[in-house]
């Protein structure tokens, strides 16, 4: 495995100019790779879209919507029983209003055990991969640093470091869905 270093840039001539100064400090054309990210959800990973092929908040939702249904059907069969009792209404209505509640009881069921990012975390203790064009650098341990403190220099954001594959001039196994780990304080700037 090799150790990158990338930062993020909004632009294609930032991340160029971010290149072009990693160039005149020394580092290689085959070790420094452009590309751009596309934002969360669109990266194709299926036949029709998306990323993933069901939300992590929705992993609950079937056991939800097996309860909605069962307290649905009793709910609204109890409603049905009542409105047949009440105004002679013929047991076809009873049987419609079971499978009514039933419905909406395997809806709310579902819903109700959804769940959201929680509003207590701040957005920054969540990490996430953020669309823009990425500048990755293939270094070794010794010059880590130096890529670190140049991608900073040029405005490079979310500067991360990873482990990957590096073959001919190219990060082959870049997986967008990964989160970025963030490169290290004690490589956030350069040393005195």
């Amino acid at each position: 495995m090799s150790l990158i270093i990338a930062g993020r840039f909004q632009t294609f001539p930032a991340a160029e100019a971010a290149a072009q100064k990693l160039f005149a400090r020394g580092f290689v054309e085959e070790d420094v790779m452009l590309f751009f990210v596309n934002p969360s959800g669109q990266h194709a990973r299926h036949p029709i879209g998306g990323d993933v092929g069901t939300d992590a908040g929705a992993n609950a939702a079937p056991k939800g919507a097996g309860k909605g249904v069962t307290i649905g059907a009793v709910v609204g069969a109890i409603i049905g029983a009542g409105i047949f009792a009440v105004f002679q209404a013929p047991l076809l209505v009873s049987v419609v209003t079971a499978g009514v509640g039933a419905y909406i009881g395997s809806l709310a069921g579902a819903m109700s055990h959804t769940k959201k990012k929680p509003a207590h975390v701040p957005q920054d203790d969540i990490l996430e991969r953020h669309a823009g064009v990425l500048v990755a650098v293939h270094v070794s341990p010794e010059t880590q640093q130096q890529a670190t403190a140049t991608l900073r220099e040029a405005g490079g954001m979310d500067i991360e470091r990873a482990s990957g594959r590096w073959k001919q001039g190219r990060w082959s196994d870049f997986d967008p869905l990964q989160p970025p780990t963030p490169v290290s304080k004690e490589f956030a700037q350069p040393r005195a």
